[in-house]
Protein backbone atom coordinates (compact mmCIF):
# COMPACT_ATOMS: atom_id res chain seq x y z
CA UNK A 1 0.00 0.00 0.00
CA UNK A 2 3.04 2.26 0.25
CA UNK A 3 2.65 3.72 -3.24
CA UNK A 4 -0.90 4.90 -2.56
CA UNK A 5 -0.03 6.05 0.97
CA UNK A 6 3.04 7.97 -0.20
CA UNK A 7 1.84 9.38 -3.50
CA UNK A 8 -1.98 9.29 -3.17
CA UNK A 9 -2.57 13.00 -3.83
CA UNK A 10 0.00 13.17 -6.67
CA UNK A 11 -1.54 10.09 -8.32
CA UNK A 12 -5.05 11.51 -7.98
CA UNK A 13 -4.04 14.84 -9.55
CA UNK A 14 -2.19 13.08 -12.39
CA UNK A 15 -5.16 10.75 -12.96
CA UNK A 16 -7.52 13.75 -13.19
CA UNK A 17 -5.15 15.43 -15.64
CA UNK A 18 -4.91 12.30 -17.82
CA UNK A 19 -8.70 11.78 -17.60
CA UNK A 20 -9.24 15.35 -18.72
CA UNK A 21 -6.76 14.85 -21.60
CA UNK A 22 -8.67 11.75 -22.70
CA UNK A 23 -12.01 13.60 -22.46
CA UNK A 24 -10.48 16.40 -24.56
CA UNK A 25 -9.60 13.76 -27.19
CA UNK A 26 -13.15 12.40 -27.12
CA UNK A 27 -14.44 15.93 -27.74
CA UNK A 28 -11.94 16.71 -30.49
CA UNK A 29 -12.38 13.45 -32.39
CA UNK A 30 -15.64 11.78 -31.52
CA UNK A 31 -18.06 14.65 -31.06
CA UNK A 32 -17.45 15.46 -34.71
CA UNK A 33 -19.34 12.25 -35.41
CA UNK A 34 -22.38 13.68 -33.70
CA UNK A 35 -22.23 16.93 -35.64
CA UNK A 36 -20.58 16.00 -38.96
CA UNK A 37 -23.82 15.11 -40.77
CA UNK A 38 -25.55 18.33 -39.65
CA UNK A 39 -22.68 20.47 -40.90
CA UNK A 40 -22.11 18.41 -44.05
CA UNK A 41 -25.77 18.74 -45.08
CA UNK A 42 -25.62 22.51 -44.34
CA UNK A 43 -28.45 22.25 -41.81
CA UNK A 44 -26.14 23.89 -39.26
CA UNK A 45 -23.02 26.05 -39.46
CA UNK A 46 -19.87 24.90 -37.64
CA UNK A 47 -20.45 27.50 -34.89
CA UNK A 48 -24.08 26.46 -34.37
CA UNK A 49 -23.10 22.78 -34.30
CA UNK A 50 -20.41 23.40 -31.68
CA UNK A 51 -22.81 25.41 -29.48
CA UNK A 52 -25.50 22.69 -29.66
CA UNK A 53 -22.96 19.97 -28.99
CA UNK A 54 -21.52 21.81 -26.00
CA UNK A 55 -24.91 21.94 -24.29
CA UNK A 56 -26.21 18.46 -25.17
CA UNK A 57 -22.91 16.56 -24.91
CA UNK A 58 -22.52 18.00 -21.43
CA UNK A 59 -26.06 17.01 -20.42
CA UNK A 60 -25.72 13.51 -21.89
CA UNK A 61 -22.36 12.92 -20.21
CA UNK A 62 -23.41 14.30 -16.84
CA UNK A 63 -26.98 13.02 -16.63
CA UNK A 64 -26.82 9.69 -18.46
CA UNK A 65 -23.16 8.67 -18.50
CA UNK A 66 -23.12 6.39 -15.45
CA UNK A 67 -24.31 3.14 -17.02
CA UNK A 68 -21.54 2.46 -19.54
CA UNK A 69 -18.87 3.73 -17.14
CA UNK A 70 -19.31 0.55 -15.06
CA UNK A 71 -18.33 -1.63 -18.05
CA UNK A 72 -15.15 0.31 -18.77
CA UNK A 73 -14.32 0.63 -15.06
CA UNK A 74 -14.59 -2.98 -13.98
CA UNK A 75 -16.00 -5.15 -16.76
CA UNK A 76 -12.95 -5.56 -19.00
CA UNK A 77 -10.32 -6.53 -16.42
CA UNK A 78 -10.50 -8.81 -13.39
CA UNK A 79 -9.99 -6.28 -10.60
CA UNK A 80 -9.69 -9.00 -7.95
CA UNK A 81 -6.28 -10.22 -9.18
CA UNK A 82 -4.78 -6.77 -9.85
CA UNK A 83 -2.99 -5.07 -6.95
CA UNK A 84 -4.20 -1.55 -6.08
CA UNK A 85 -0.87 -0.02 -7.20
CA UNK A 86 -0.98 -1.78 -10.57
CA UNK A 87 -4.63 -0.82 -11.05
CA UNK A 88 -3.86 2.88 -10.50
CA UNK A 89 -0.74 2.97 -12.71
CA UNK A 90 -2.38 0.79 -15.38
CA UNK A 91 -5.54 2.87 -15.67
CA UNK A 92 -3.44 6.07 -15.76
CA UNK A 93 -1.31 4.66 -18.59
CA UNK A 94 -4.50 3.62 -20.43
CA UNK A 95 -5.91 7.16 -20.23
CA UNK A 96 -2.64 8.71 -21.38
CA UNK A 97 -2.24 6.21 -24.24
CA UNK A 98 -5.78 6.65 -25.57
CA UNK A 99 -5.57 10.46 -25.23
CA UNK A 100 -2.26 10.54 -27.14
CA UNK A 101 -3.62 8.47 -30.04
CA UNK A 102 -6.75 10.66 -30.23
CA UNK A 103 -4.56 13.77 -30.35
CA UNK A 104 -2.59 12.34 -33.30
CA UNK A 105 -5.77 11.23 -35.13
CA UNK A 106 -7.59 14.54 -34.53
CA UNK A 107 -4.74 16.64 -35.93
CA UNK A 108 -4.95 14.56 -39.12
CA UNK A 109 -8.76 14.62 -39.34
CA UNK A 110 -9.13 10.83 -38.94
CA UNK A 111 -12.42 9.78 -37.32
CA UNK A 112 -11.13 6.96 -35.08
CA UNK A 113 -12.96 5.23 -32.27
CA UNK A 114 -12.39 6.52 -28.75
CA UNK A 115 -13.96 3.27 -27.52
CA UNK A 116 -11.38 1.20 -29.43
CA UNK A 117 -8.62 3.42 -28.06
CA UNK A 118 -9.48 3.03 -24.38
CA UNK A 119 -10.51 -0.65 -24.53
CA UNK A 120 -7.27 -1.48 -26.38
CA UNK A 121 -5.26 0.52 -23.84
CA UNK A 122 -6.91 -1.17 -20.81
CA UNK A 123 -6.36 -4.64 -22.33
CA UNK A 124 -2.73 -3.72 -23.14
CA UNK A 125 -1.77 -2.77 -19.59
CA UNK A 126 -3.64 -5.70 -17.99
CA UNK A 127 -2.28 -8.37 -20.33
CA UNK A 128 1.31 -7.01 -20.17
CA UNK A 129 1.53 -5.53 -16.68
CA UNK A 130 -0.39 -8.21 -14.77
CA UNK A 131 -1.11 -11.38 -16.77
CA UNK A 132 -3.24 -12.59 -19.67
CA UNK A 133 -5.68 -13.95 -17.08
CA UNK A 134 -6.33 -10.43 -15.78
CA UNK A 135 -8.38 -9.64 -18.90
CA UNK A 136 -12.01 -10.80 -18.96
CA UNK A 137 -11.70 -12.16 -22.50
CA UNK A 138 -15.34 -13.29 -22.35
CA UNK A 139 -16.37 -9.64 -21.75
CA UNK A 140 -14.12 -8.42 -24.57
CA UNK A 141 -15.95 -10.66 -27.08
CA UNK A 142 -19.33 -8.85 -26.93
CA UNK A 143 -17.57 -5.46 -27.07
CA UNK A 144 -15.61 -6.47 -30.17
CA UNK A 145 -18.77 -7.96 -31.69
CA UNK A 146 -20.57 -4.66 -31.08
CA UNK A 147 -17.98 -2.91 -33.27
CA UNK A 148 -19.22 -5.03 -36.18
CA UNK A 149 -22.88 -5.24 -35.17
CA UNK A 150 -23.37 -1.52 -34.43
CA UNK A 151 -22.40 -0.15 -37.90
CA UNK A 152 -24.39 -2.91 -39.62
CA UNK A 153 -27.41 -2.29 -37.39
CA UNK A 154 -27.32 1.50 -37.77
CA UNK A 155 -26.74 1.08 -41.52
CA UNK A 156 -29.88 -1.06 -41.78
CA UNK A 157 -31.91 1.40 -39.66
CA UNK A 158 -30.62 4.39 -41.70
CA UNK A 159 -31.43 2.56 -44.94
CA UNK A 160 -34.98 1.90 -43.64
CA UNK A 161 -35.51 5.47 -42.41
CA UNK A 162 -34.27 6.97 -45.69
CA UNK A 163 -36.44 4.61 -47.76
CA UNK A 164 -39.45 5.63 -45.62
CA UNK A 165 -38.60 9.31 -46.30
CA UNK A 166 -38.44 8.57 -50.05
CA UNK A 167 -41.75 6.65 -50.06
CA UNK A 168 -43.73 9.01 -47.79
CA UNK A 169 -42.31 12.35 -48.93
CA UNK A 170 -39.81 12.61 -51.78
CA UNK A 171 -41.39 10.26 -54.35
CA UNK A 172 -44.90 11.72 -53.97
CA UNK A 173 -46.90 14.28 -55.97
CA UNK A 174 -46.73 16.90 -53.20
CA UNK A 175 -43.41 16.39 -51.42
CA UNK A 176 -43.47 19.73 -49.57
CA UNK A 177 -46.93 19.18 -48.05
CA UNK A 178 -46.09 15.59 -47.16
CA UNK A 179 -42.83 16.73 -45.54
CA UNK A 180 -44.81 19.09 -43.28
CA UNK A 181 -47.22 16.25 -42.51
CA UNK A 182 -44.72 13.48 -41.67
CA UNK A 183 -41.67 15.29 -40.30
CA UNK A 184 -43.39 15.98 -36.93
CA UNK A 185 -43.79 12.18 -36.56
CA UNK A 186 -40.03 11.76 -37.02
CA UNK A 187 -39.52 14.54 -34.44
CA UNK A 188 -41.72 12.68 -31.96
CA UNK A 189 -39.68 9.49 -32.47
CA UNK A 190 -36.42 11.38 -31.91
CA UNK A 191 -37.61 13.03 -28.67
CA UNK A 192 -39.21 9.85 -27.31
CA UNK A 193 -36.32 7.54 -28.12
CA UNK A 194 -33.60 9.63 -26.46
CA UNK A 195 -35.68 10.59 -23.42
CA UNK A 196 -36.78 7.02 -22.62
CA UNK A 197 -33.19 5.95 -22.12
CA UNK A 198 -32.34 9.04 -20.10
CA UNK A 199 -35.23 8.92 -17.65
CA UNK A 200 -35.19 5.15 -17.08
CA UNK A 201 -31.45 4.44 -17.00
CA UNK A 202 -29.37 7.55 -16.75
CA UNK A 203 -30.82 9.62 -13.93
CA UNK A 204 -30.35 7.08 -11.12
CA UNK A 205 -26.96 8.41 -10.03
CA UNK A 206 -28.38 11.91 -9.51
CA UNK A 207 -31.07 10.47 -7.24
CA UNK A 208 -34.05 10.35 -9.60
CA UNK A 209 -35.51 6.85 -9.68
CA UNK A 210 -38.57 6.47 -11.91
CA UNK A 211 -40.52 3.27 -12.45
CA UNK A 212 -40.77 1.81 -15.96
CA UNK A 213 -44.29 3.12 -16.54
CA UNK A 214 -43.48 6.59 -15.15
CA UNK A 215 -40.43 6.80 -17.40
CA UNK A 216 -42.45 5.65 -20.42
CA UNK A 217 -45.19 8.27 -19.94
CA UNK A 218 -42.68 11.04 -19.22
CA UNK A 219 -40.83 10.11 -22.43
CA UNK A 220 -44.12 10.18 -24.35
CA UNK A 221 -44.74 13.69 -23.00
CA UNK A 222 -41.23 14.83 -24.00
CA UNK A 223 -41.74 13.33 -27.49
CA UNK A 224 -45.03 15.20 -27.87
CA UNK A 225 -43.41 18.45 -26.65
CA UNK A 226 -40.61 18.08 -29.21
CA UNK A 227 -43.22 17.38 -31.92
CA UNK A 228 -45.29 20.48 -31.01
CA UNK A 229 -42.19 22.68 -30.99
CA UNK A 230 -41.29 21.26 -34.39
CA UNK A 231 -44.77 21.95 -35.78
CA UNK A 232 -44.47 25.58 -34.59
CA UNK A 233 -41.10 25.95 -36.35
CA UNK A 234 -42.31 24.20 -39.52
CA UNK A 235 -45.32 26.50 -39.81
CA UNK A 236 -42.93 29.35 -40.64
CA UNK A 237 -41.44 27.56 -43.67
CA UNK A 238 -43.05 28.53 -46.95
CA UNK A 239 -42.54 26.81 -50.30
CA UNK A 240 -39.74 28.49 -52.31
CA UNK A 241 -40.64 28.15 -56.00
CA UNK A 242 -37.43 29.82 -57.23
CA UNK A 243 -35.20 27.47 -55.23
CA UNK A 244 -37.31 24.49 -56.34
CA UNK A 245 -36.60 25.33 -59.99
CA UNK A 246 -32.87 24.91 -59.39
CA UNK A 247 -33.29 21.84 -57.13
CA UNK A 248 -36.68 20.13 -57.20
CA UNK A 249 -36.65 19.31 -53.47
CA UNK A 250 -35.15 22.54 -52.07
CA UNK A 251 -38.28 23.39 -50.04
CA UNK A 252 -38.54 19.82 -48.71
CA UNK A 253 -34.92 19.94 -47.60
CA UNK A 254 -35.66 23.15 -45.69
CA UNK A 255 -38.23 21.20 -43.66
CA UNK A 256 -35.64 18.51 -42.98
CA UNK A 257 -33.09 21.13 -41.98
CA UNK A 258 -35.37 22.01 -39.04
CA UNK A 259 -35.59 18.31 -38.16
CA UNK A 260 -31.78 18.03 -38.32
CA UNK A 261 -31.50 20.49 -35.43
CA UNK A 262 -33.53 18.09 -33.28
CA UNK A 263 -31.59 15.00 -34.36
CA UNK A 264 -28.29 16.84 -33.82
CA UNK A 265 -29.34 17.56 -30.22
CA UNK A 266 -30.38 13.93 -29.76
CA UNK A 267 -27.17 12.69 -31.32
CA UNK A 268 -24.99 14.88 -29.10
CA UNK A 269 -26.89 13.74 -26.00
CA UNK A 270 -26.62 10.06 -26.99
CA UNK A 271 -22.93 10.45 -27.69
CA UNK A 272 -22.24 12.17 -24.37
CA UNK A 273 -24.08 9.43 -22.48
CA UNK A 274 -22.07 6.63 -24.13
CA UNK A 275 -18.61 8.06 -24.70
CA UNK A 276 -17.95 9.98 -21.50
CA UNK A 277 -17.29 6.48 -20.09
CA UNK A 278 -14.16 6.24 -22.22
CA UNK A 279 -12.61 9.10 -20.27
CA UNK A 280 -14.08 8.69 -16.79
CA UNK A 281 -14.36 4.88 -16.51
CA UNK A 282 -10.64 4.37 -15.83
CA UNK A 283 -10.57 7.58 -13.75
CA UNK A 284 -13.46 6.28 -11.61
CA UNK A 285 -11.48 3.07 -10.98
CA UNK A 286 -8.42 5.09 -9.88
CA UNK A 287 -10.48 7.37 -7.61
CA UNK A 288 -12.14 4.34 -6.00
CA UNK A 289 -8.78 2.73 -5.19
CA UNK A 290 -7.13 5.90 -3.85
CA UNK A 291 -10.11 7.01 -1.76
CA UNK A 292 -10.30 3.59 -0.08
CA UNK A 293 -6.56 3.65 0.67
CA UNK A 294 -6.00 0.75 -1.71
CA UNK A 295 -8.72 -1.51 -0.32
CA UNK A 296 -11.56 -1.30 -2.83
CA UNK A 297 -10.04 -2.52 -6.09
CA UNK A 298 -12.86 -4.89 -6.90
CA UNK A 299 -15.60 -3.13 -4.97
CA UNK A 300 -18.32 -1.31 -6.87
CA UNK A 301 -17.48 2.18 -5.70
CA UNK A 302 -20.13 4.80 -6.37
CA UNK A 303 -19.33 6.98 -9.38
CA UNK A 304 -18.60 10.43 -7.95
CA UNK A 305 -20.54 13.14 -9.78
CA UNK A 306 -17.43 15.35 -10.00
CA UNK A 307 -15.75 12.65 -12.12
CA UNK A 308 -18.58 12.81 -14.67
CA UNK A 309 -18.40 16.61 -14.49
CA UNK A 310 -14.66 16.57 -15.28
CA UNK A 311 -15.30 14.29 -18.28
CA UNK A 312 -18.18 16.42 -19.54
CA UNK A 313 -16.14 19.65 -19.35
CA UNK A 314 -13.17 17.99 -21.10
CA UNK A 315 -15.39 16.80 -23.96
CA UNK A 316 -16.80 20.30 -24.49
CA UNK A 317 -13.35 21.95 -24.53
CA UNK A 318 -12.01 19.33 -26.97
CA UNK A 319 -14.90 19.94 -29.33
CA UNK A 320 -14.58 23.72 -29.19
CA UNK A 321 -10.81 23.71 -29.84
CA UNK A 322 -10.25 20.94 -32.39
CA UNK A 323 -13.56 19.36 -33.42
CA UNK A 324 -13.81 21.08 -36.81
CA UNK A 325 -11.21 18.83 -38.52
CA UNK A 326 -13.04 15.52 -38.15
CA UNK A 327 -16.41 17.22 -38.77
CA UNK A 328 -15.17 17.97 -42.31
CA UNK A 329 -14.23 14.32 -42.95
CA UNK A 330 -17.52 12.84 -41.72
CA UNK A 331 -19.83 15.52 -43.13
CA UNK A 332 -18.39 16.11 -46.58
CA UNK A 333 -16.16 13.28 -47.74
CA UNK A 334 -18.00 9.94 -47.38
CA UNK A 335 -21.07 10.74 -49.48
CA UNK A 336 -22.95 13.88 -50.49
CA UNK A 337 -25.38 14.71 -47.70
CA UNK A 338 -28.60 16.71 -47.80
CA UNK A 339 -30.71 17.38 -44.68
CA UNK A 340 -33.04 14.42 -45.42
CA UNK A 341 -30.09 12.04 -45.83
CA UNK A 342 -28.26 13.46 -42.81
CA UNK A 343 -31.41 13.09 -40.70
CA UNK A 344 -31.75 9.40 -41.59
CA UNK A 345 -28.11 8.79 -40.62
CA UNK A 346 -28.36 10.72 -37.35
CA UNK A 347 -31.62 9.15 -36.16
CA UNK A 348 -30.25 5.66 -36.90
CA UNK A 349 -27.01 6.42 -35.06
CA UNK A 350 -28.70 7.93 -32.02
CA UNK A 351 -31.09 4.94 -31.81
CA UNK A 352 -28.22 2.44 -31.93
CA UNK A 353 -26.00 4.32 -29.45
CA UNK A 354 -28.84 4.95 -26.98
CA UNK A 355 -29.86 1.30 -27.15
CA UNK A 356 -26.27 0.20 -26.51
CA UNK A 357 -25.94 2.63 -23.56
CA UNK A 358 -29.10 1.19 -22.05
CA UNK A 359 -27.57 -2.29 -21.85
CA UNK A 360 -24.12 -1.00 -20.84
CA UNK A 361 -22.34 -1.88 -24.09
CA UNK A 362 -19.59 0.57 -25.07
CA UNK A 363 -20.16 0.82 -28.81
CA UNK A 364 -18.19 3.11 -31.09
CA UNK A 365 -20.15 6.17 -32.17
CA UNK A 366 -17.71 6.50 -35.07
CA UNK A 367 -18.52 3.03 -36.40
CA UNK A 368 -22.22 3.55 -35.82
CA UNK A 369 -22.40 6.86 -37.66
CA UNK A 370 -20.17 5.79 -40.55
CA UNK A 371 -22.36 2.67 -40.86
CA UNK A 372 -25.45 4.88 -40.97
CA UNK A 373 -23.96 7.25 -43.57
CA UNK A 374 -23.00 4.19 -45.66
CA UNK A 375 -26.58 2.89 -45.29
CA UNK A 376 -27.95 6.16 -46.67
CA UNK A 377 -25.36 6.10 -49.47
CA UNK A 378 -26.27 2.52 -50.41
CA UNK A 379 -29.96 3.52 -50.51
CA UNK A 380 -28.95 5.95 -53.29
CA UNK A 381 -26.67 3.44 -55.08
CA UNK A 382 -23.08 2.37 -54.43
CA UNK A 383 -21.75 5.04 -56.83
CA UNK A 384 -22.81 7.71 -54.31
CA UNK A 385 -20.04 6.58 -51.91
CA UNK A 386 -16.45 7.85 -51.85
CA UNK A 387 -14.76 4.46 -51.49
CA UNK A 388 -11.25 5.95 -51.14
CA UNK A 389 -12.18 7.91 -48.01
CA UNK A 390 -14.08 4.91 -46.61
CA UNK A 391 -10.96 2.75 -47.09
CA UNK A 392 -8.82 5.25 -45.12
CA UNK A 393 -11.40 5.36 -42.32
CA UNK A 394 -11.49 1.54 -42.10
CA UNK A 395 -7.67 1.43 -41.96
CA UNK A 396 -7.56 3.92 -39.09
CA UNK A 397 -10.13 1.76 -37.24
CA UNK A 398 -8.03 -1.40 -37.63
CA UNK A 399 -4.83 0.14 -36.24
CA UNK A 400 -6.49 1.97 -33.31
CA UNK A 401 -6.78 -1.02 -30.98
CA UNK A 402 -3.17 -2.27 -31.32
CA UNK A 403 -1.80 1.31 -31.19
CA UNK A 404 -3.80 1.94 -27.99
CA UNK A 405 -2.45 -1.27 -26.44
CA UNK A 406 1.18 -0.55 -27.46
CA UNK A 407 1.13 3.04 -26.17
CA UNK A 408 -0.48 1.85 -22.93
CA UNK A 409 2.34 -0.67 -22.35
CA UNK A 410 4.94 2.05 -23.05
CA UNK A 411 3.39 4.55 -20.61
CA UNK A 412 2.88 1.77 -18.04
CA UNK A 413 6.64 1.00 -18.10
CA UNK A 414 7.46 4.72 -17.73
CA UNK A 415 5.03 5.24 -14.81
CA UNK A 416 6.23 2.09 -13.09
CA UNK A 417 9.83 3.33 -13.34
CA UNK A 418 8.91 6.81 -12.07
CA UNK A 419 6.97 5.52 -9.07
CA UNK A 420 9.56 3.00 -7.95
CA UNK A 421 9.03 -0.19 -9.94
CA UNK A 422 5.80 -1.53 -8.45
Amino acid sequence: MSLIADYGLVLLLLACLFGFFMAWGVGANDVANAMGTSVGSRALTIKQAILIAMVFEFCGAYLAGGQVTETIKSGIVDASIISPELMVLGMMSALLAAGTWLLVASTRGWPVSTTHSIVGAVIGFAAFGVSMDAVHWSKVGPIVASWVVSPVLSGVVAFGVFVSVQKLIIDTDQPFLNAKRYVPVYMFLTGFMVSIMTVTKGLKHIGLNLSGSEGFFLSLAIGVAVMLLGIALLSRIKIDLEADKAFHYASVEKVFAVLMIFTACAMAFAHGSNDVANAVGPLAAIVGVIQSGGEAVGAKAALPSWVLLLGAVGIVIGLATYGYKVIATIGKEITELTPSRGFAAELATATTVVGASAIGLPVSTTHTLVGAVLGVGIARGIGALNLGVIGKIFMSWIITLPVGAALSILFFLILRAVFGGV
